[in-house]
């Protein structure tokens, strides 16, 4: 039986992804492994000058050091992340793929000067998880605002917008 595998890759603090794990297998429908990949290397994906971690490359590792039976997989990290023709990301996906990443970094309320608040971060990462496997399905950015799947520029995007997707979406997935 295939799994999704959500992988946690170089946290500085040690995060509990248990949550996590739990709310993807209810979305998706499907077995939901955490694993602990200690062949994810983050030093080939720093950029000196901006700061932040390459996050296709870091997406590279996690596809070629994955279990025979993954059905998708996502790693979780705590780093900045960016590809070059933006300043950050929050996240990334292949689209149609198997593989995607998200980061806790601009997700938490202490990278805007902000009080601490662990229940938001936990919903904002829920959120930008099961948005960043809907690209691993095939989904698009989607217009509906409440939708998982709509466009995250600003953290507060995320903060709008639900961590389900609309019925379009859902028709689309034929998980629902």
């Amino acid at each position: 039986m295939s799994s999704i595998y959500i992988v946690p890759i170089w946290q500085r603090e040690n995060h509990n992804l248990e949550f996590l794990r739990v709310r993807i297998s209810e979305v998706f429908k499907k077995k939901t492994v955490i694993y602990d990949s200690k062949k994810i290397d983050l030093n080939g994906t720093y950029n000196p000058s901006r700061k932040q971690y390459n996050s296709s490359q870091i997406l590279i590792q996690l596809l070629n050091n994955h279990p025979r039976d993954t059905f998708r997989i996502i790693g979780v990290t705590d780093v900045d992340l960016f590809i070059p023709i933006l300043t950050f990301v929050f996240g990334e996906a292949q689209l149609n793929g198997k593989g995607a990443i998200v980061s806790l970094h601009r997700l938490q309320n202490k990278f805007y000067g902000l009080p601490e608040n662990e229940d938001l971060v936990k919903e904002r990462l829920i959120k930008e998880a099961i948005h960043e496997l809907g690209h691993t399905y095939g989904l698009i950015h989607c217009l509906y605002p409440g939708c998982v799947m709509n466009s995250s520029t600003y953290v507060e995007d995320i903060d709008q917008k639900g961590d389900t997707f609309c019925p379009s979406c859902l028709d689309y997935l034929e998980i629902g």
